[in-house]
Formats: C-alpha cells, sequence, structure tokens
C-alpha cells in the first residue's frame, strides 16, 4: 500500500486537477476507506446514497434477541444490522451459540461489540478458505454454514436473520428447504437520503471534467444515484455520470449499475483493502515530459545558430588548390568522360521510367483504397446505425428489466411479511394452545365447586394434559407439572354421596309433621281394665286353696290393675315443652323444617359451617321440644346424625395449583 501510495502521488502533479473517488456508503461509514484513499494521494468525497434508520417496531427484535436459546444459529445481514441489533441487546451474547455474517465488514464489526474469534464461533464465506477466493454473499455465506454446521443438522431447528426492511431471501429460502425453521427480524430500514448542496456543487465540478470515479457498495444505492441524477443533474451531466468509472464490490450491483446504463464498470470484491487497491489501479497516469541533457541542448543551439549566422564577407574562405594530376592520369580522366556520360543518361532514363510506372502503380493503389475506405465508411455508418439501434433496444430491455427487478423487488417484500406472518402465527401456536388449555381447567374448577364431581374434573385435567403434551416449550412444562400435582390431588380426594346425603335431609323433612312433641304422645293404659275373674271353685281344686282365699286374691289382683291402669308416672327433663300449646306446636315443627332446609342448601352448596350448625340446631330442637321415645323420633335424629357424620368430606379439592400455572404464564407474555 506504502508503494501504491507513492505511485499514486506521483499521479497528481502540482498543475493538475486531484483525482478525486466518489464514496457512497451511508453516513458514517465511510471514515476507514477515506483515510486509505487519503494516504494514497486520492481526495474523497462522502456523497451517502443510503439513509439508515432504525426499524419502525423493535419490538419483534428485542422479542428475538431476548430469547437467543431457541436458535441454534444467528444470522447477521451486513455491519448495520451488527450494530443496531446489538444496540438493542444489552447483555453477554452467547458463547456456545453461532454467528454467521456475510463480509469481512460484518466479522470487524461483531469484533467491535466483543463477538470475536476464537472465544467465539463466526462463520463467514472466507471460513476454513483462501480470502482471495472467497465470495462474499448469500451464496457463500450458504456454503461456509453448510462446511461448518452441516446444515442438514440444522434441520428441525430455529435459526433467526437479522437483516434491514426488505432484501434477498436466497439464503432464508436454501434454508428452510433444508428443513429449517428460518425467523427474519428488521433491525433498521434503508432511506432515500437527500445530499446537500455542497455535495451536489462539488459532484457538478467532477462531472464537468474533474477526473473521478464512484464507489457504489450496493444495489440499491446505484437505484438511488439514477433517481436522484435525475432529479438534479441535467443531459450532459447524466451523460458524464454514465461513462464514468465505477467501481462495485460485487457482480450484482455491476449488474444491476448495467442495466441502469452506467457503461464503465470494475468489480472489486468485498472488503475495503480489495476496494482500495481497485480504486487505485483505476487512476488514469499522467505522462510526464521526457527530460533532455542540458548540455547536448545547448549546443544544438550553438551548431544551429553557427550554421544559420551568414559569415562576413572578410572571413570567406578561399577556393581549394586543385590537386596535383599528373599527365597520364589526366589522358584516362579525358578518354572515359563519354563512356560515364553515357552510363549515366542510361540509368536516368530507366529510372524515369520506373518513377513513371512508380507513380501509375502507386495512383492505382490509391484508388484502390479509396474505394474500400469509402466502402468501410458505409458498413461502418451502417453498422453505427445498428449499434445504435440494438443499444436502444438493450436501454429499452435494461428499462424493462429495471422495472421487472422493482416488481420483483415488490414481490419479495409481500413474501417476506407474509412469511413473518406465518412466523407470529407459528410463534403463537403455544400461545393459543395454553389459552385454551386455560379455559378448560377455569371451566372443569367451576363445575367442580358447583357440582363437586371430581370424576368431570379429573376427565377436564386429563384432557389438558393431552393437549399439552404435543407441544415441547419450557411453559407447557411446567403447566403440565401442575396439571399432574391436581390429578394426584383429585385421585387422593374421598368420595362423597351428596345426593344420598341430600335424599336422607328429604326424608327427615317429611316426617316432621308426624313427630309427637314431648308429653304429646298418647298413654298407654288409660282405659281402667282387669283380668276377667276366674273359676274360684277350680282353681281351689287345683291348688288346694279355700275357695274364698281364692276369691278373695283374684278380687284383690283386679282391683290392683285397675288402679294401676288409671295412674301413670313420666319424667320430662326440658320444662319448656311442656309449656308449648297445641297452636304453638305447628310453629315448632315449620321452624324444624326451615332448619333442615337450609342444611340441605349448605350441603350442596359445600358450605361446611352452616351445615354443621343448622344440623346441630335441627337435632338439638329434636331432643329439647320432640318425644324421644317415639319411633319415629328417634328415626329422624338418626337421619340427620347420618348426614352430619357423611358431611365430613364435603368440601372437595380445587384446581389451583394449574390455575396458577397459566395465569403465570400469561403474565409473563
Amino acid at each position: 500500500m506504502a508503494e501504491q501510495a507513492g505511485v499514486n502521488s506521483s499521479l497528481n502533479p502540482p498543475g493538475k486537477a486531484r483525482y478525486t473517488v466518489v464514496i457512497t456508503r451511508p453516513a458514517g461509514q465511510a471514515a476507514p476507506l477515506a483515510t486509505q484513499l487519503a494516504a494514497a494521494g486520492i481526495a474523497t468525497l462522502e456523497f451517502p446514497l443510503i439513509d439508515i434508520a432504525p426499524a419502525e417496531d423493535p419490538g419483534p427484535l428485542r422479542s428475538a434477541l431476548g430469547a437467543l436459546e431457541r436458535y441454534a444459529l444467528v444470522v447477521f445481514v451486513s455491519p448495520n444490522a451488527i450494530d443496531h441489533a446489538f444496540g438493542q441487546f444489552g447483555s453477554i451474547w452467547p458463547h456456545a451459540l453461532p454467528v454467521g455474517v456475510v463480509g469481512p465488514g460484518s466479522v470487524a464489526a461483531l469484533a467491535r461489540h466483543g463477538v470475536d474469534v476464537p472465544a467465539y464461533r463466526v462463520i463467514s464465506p472466507s471460513t476454513g478458505v483462501d480470502d482471495e477466493s472467497a465470495r462474499f454473499d448469500s451464496e457463500g455465506l450458504f456454503a461456509a454454514i453448510d462446511a461448518s454446521l452441516d446444515v442438514a443438522s440444522l434441520a428441525g431447528k430455529r435459526v433467526l436473520i437479522v437483516r434491514g426492511d426488505g432484501g434477498r431471501e436466497w439464503l432464508a429460502d436454501r434454508l428452510r428447504e433444508a428443513g429449517v425453521e428460518v425467523e427474519a427480524v428488521a433491525a433498521y430500514r434503508r432511506l432515500v437520503p437527500e445530499p446537500s448542496i455542497g455535495a451536489w456543487t462539488r459532484v457538478h465540478e467532477l462531472l464537468a471534467g474533474e477526473p473521478h470515479a464512484w464507489l457504489v457498495t450496493s444495489s440499491e444505492a446505484v437505484r438511488n444515484l439514477d433517481e436522484l441524477a435525475r432529479e438534479h443533474l441535467n443531459a450532459d451531466e447524466i451523460a458524464q455520470l454514465k461513462h464514468a468509472t465505477l467501481v462495485a464490490p460485487h457482480p450484482r450491483i455491476a449488474q444491476t449499475a448495467r442495466g441502469l446504463g452506467f457503461d464503465s464498470i470494475t468489480v472489486s470484491g468485498a472488503g475495503d483493502e480489495r476496494i482500495a487497491h481497485t480504486l487505485l489501479l483505476a487512476v488514469p497516469p499522467v505522462v510526464q515530459p521526457v527530460p533532455t541533457n542540458p548540455a547536448h541542448s545547448r549546443m544544438t543551439e550553438t551548431n544551429a545558430s553557427t550554421n544559420a549566422s551568414p559569415q562576413p564577407a572578410a572571413t570567406a574562405a578561399l577556393p581549394p588548390n586543385p590537386p596535383f594530376t599528373p599527365y597520364e592520369a589526366q589522358q584516362r580522366r579525358s578518354a572515359g568522360g563519354p563512356l560515364l556520360w553515357l552510363v549515366v543518361v542510361i540509368v536516368a532514363c530507366a529510372a524515369t521510367a520506373g518513377g513513371i510506372a512508380l507513380n501509375r502503380k502507386v495512383i492505382r493503389l490509391d484508388q484502390q483504397l479509396t474505394q474500400r475506405q469509402q466502402a468501410n465508411d458505409a458498413q461502418t455508418a451502417e453498422l453505427r446505425v445498428r449499434t445504435d439501434q440494438a443499444v436502444a433496444t438493450v436501454h429499452d430491455i435494461d428499462s424493462q428489466m429495471s422495472q421487472l427487478e422493482g416488481k420483483l423487488a415488490d414481490a419479495q417484500q409481500t413474501e417476506q411479511a407474509l412469511q413473518q406472518q406465518y412466523a407470529d402465527l407459528a410463534r403463537n401456536r403455544d400461545d393459543w394452545t395454553l389459552a385454551e388449555v386455560g379455559q378448560m381447567l377455569s371451566s372443569a374448577s367451576q363445575q367442580l365447586q358447583l357440582t363437586g364431581n371430581t370424576q368431570l374434573a379429573l376427565f377436564a385435567l386429563q384432557s389438558a394434559d393431552t393437549r399439552l403434551a404435543a407441544s415441547d416449550s419450557a411453559q407447557a412444562v411446567a403447566v403440565r407439572k401442575a396439571i399432574a400435582q391436581d390429578i394426584d390431588k383429585l385421585k387422593s380426594a374421598p368420595s362423597t354421596d351428596l345426593t344420598g346425603l341430600a335424599i336422607k335431609l328429604d326424608n327427615a323433612i317429611d316426617q316432621v309433621d308426624s313427630l309427637p312433641l314431648d308429653g304429646e304422645a298418647l298413654i298407654a293404659h288409660t282405659v281402667p281394665h282387669a283380668t276377667p275373674p276366674a273359676d274360684t271353685a277350680k282353681v281351689a281344686a287345683a291348688t288346694g286353696e279355700p275357695r274364698w282365699k281364692v276369691w278373695w286374691q283374684e278380687f284383690s289382683t283386679g282391683i290392683g290393675q285397675q288402679l294401676t291402669s288409671l295412674v301413670q308416672v313420666r319424667r320430662i327433663d326440658n320444662a319448656d315443652a311442656m309449656l308449648v300449646t297445641p297452636d304453638q306446636g305447628y310453629f315448632l315443627r315449620e321452624n324444624l323444617k326451615l332448619r333442615l332446609l337450609s342444611a340441605r342448601l349448605a350441603l350442596l352448596a359445600r358450605n361446611q359451617t352452616t351445615l354443621k350448625s343448622d344440623l346441630h340446631a335441627a337435632d338439638a330442637a329434636l331432643a329439647r321440644y320432640f318425644d324421644n321415645a317415639s319411633k319415629r323420633t328417634q328415626t329422624v335424629r338418626e337421619l340427620v346424625k347420618d348426614v352430619d357424620t357423611g358431611s365430613a368430606a364435603v368440601e372437595v379439592p380445587n384446581l389451583n395449583t394449574s390455575l396458577q400455572a397459566v395465569n403465570q404464564y400469561r403474565s409473563r407474555g
């Protein structure tokens, strides 16, 4: 790079316009490359063609970054995605989670945020291959992931792709074809910027004739450049722009630029080093004048001036003296003179004839060349017309291709939105299942409290557990544990025959009207009667007693029996019972019925306190005011005692453990 800087500095000699590179990266991202180019003597102009802004809704990104344990791989498509994602992610990146990136810039961005090899596993197209032969795009990253992790091993697992709004779906589609569950979230969005007036002024100066080149790093930047040029440049400047040198790091960007009419495009490859090297090679050389030897120059000028200036007459050279020639030599020279002249004449004639013939041949050749030149000019004109037509056709095709690319981009954005909605639906499937289970458990709890039917509640819990068995999420496992506890609780709960107890209370209520009050029951033997007199003669003969004695015994026994039937002694412990009149007995029975009815309602409502209170009050009234010697009273008291004994297990278990687990999941969501 130092040698290139030295060479390039010589390409900007004093008095010449300095070579300028227009960097179209987003604002704040051109400094490293500009520093390299400045060290090489190349001026730079920051002319952003894309503005990077945070995503309109950062919720999906935060949600995805907050649950990184769900993913087997996270892919960042650009350094902007890394910076915006780590701006939202405040925790330490998990060491066991691999990260996939597209190019060296993304690797450097991860290193700035503390994610660097060997502490972390970073997968990029240059992983395991020569960096010079790496392909820094989605295809290269897919090959690197396959070589590092084996895409087949990711089947059934989740992969998170963090990117901007829109973008290519090639990598996501290939992963989905391999059975991977892909979730894509937007970390930022791209906007078309409006360059400043000063930047446009400098662009006008460059397009006026200064040597320069343009660096475009994305297809969207090329489209934005074409759109902004149509709004701010005239026709001549647009033509100069389309003929200017364009450097792109990827062939896809070059293809987009060629489709928009740019005709001088160089593909550099990814990374600032490759881009800087390509830009240095794109600088046109300046031919320096060849220096000459000053002494030789002065000597040549002196000789030329000496030969050009005439000598004065005083210094004119005299004619040389004729050489000495002997007489015999003069004789031979005078004799050979005519022969020499004859030869000269013959040679002159031959030369003249040859010159004439050669001149005619040259004329013919010149005519042939003229005809061929005219034919070539005609063919060139025709070819130029055809070329113009072909160029126009190519421009039309390029325009149609640009429109198709725009429609394709819209279709990809629509497809991405649909895929995002599908992912949301798939992600909310567990929420719907837990909501359905919560409704099922709530209904079962209400039925259990109203009817006390533990079998129905047990069936509802088992059905909810079956529904949750299809989900492998941690929340579903926690709810299933709570349901298992409630199932064990219901199975161990004692069974209570509420219907049978209610029937016993109904029987007791039906018999209240026929119960005798204490002191109101009929007394046996209240009618005087005696044993019919026996035959005294027979009795005396049989016993051997005198007849008068036998007669006296029978007479005294009959008098005693009659007296006994007239008088009977009974003991009543409750004096209040003797004070109850027959009219008050009606209200006493009705009050007892109300107590038993209240106990029946408390039994069905499983109100243990009210049930016990009413049963004890009814039994006390039966013991105090009714005849306990009566069989009916004893039967009613037995029914009341049976209900009191059987109601010890009326309180049924609840489903609070399962309901609390479901409510806890909902509140956390």
